[in-house]
């Protein structure tokens, strides 16, 4: 599946509204720009979407407030937790700056993500088993 890629402006207030804060960690996931903390995503872009992660309370309101609907990368497919960040939001950089840190106050909460070894130790593990033939 080919997705678009975010429209500049996007990801030009996308750097502009994220804080200033040591431990925010900003990358790429998918292709699009992504901030995590702690190793857990809060923030980030999806084609032309601005989405953030906030907690169950933060994600009643933004619906109530603005009529706002989950994240889903693929149709049917919602993310948990995720929030679409509707358009009067994304031009008001003061509001959005508000979501911005309750989605990052609440993804401080979270449990930190260990960390994956992308490279598999060999060096002292013990050799893969052959496949057992099967009787007939």
């Amino acid at each position: 599946m080919a997705w678009r890629k975010s429209p500049q402006p996007l990801i030009d207030l996308f750097g502009r509204v994220l804080p200033d804060d040591a431990r925010i960690e900003r990358r790429q996931m998918f292709g699009f720009p992504a901030a995590f903390v702690n190793g857990n995503l809060f923030a980030g872009l999806f084609e032309d979407s601005f989405m953030l992660r906030l907690a169950e309370a933060d994600r009643d309101d933004l619906r109530a407030a603005h009529q706002a609907a989950p994240f889903e990368p693929m149709p049917g497919r919602p993310m948990r937790e995720y929030m679409l960040i509707p358009g009067p939001v994304l031009a008001d950089q003061p509001a959005l700056k508000r979501w911005i840190d309750r989605s990052l106050a609440y993804a401080v909460a979270l449990p930190a993500k260990k960390t994956k070894s992308r490279a598999r130790k060999t060096e002292g593990a013990p050799a893969p088993r052959p496949a057992k033939r099967r009787r007939r």
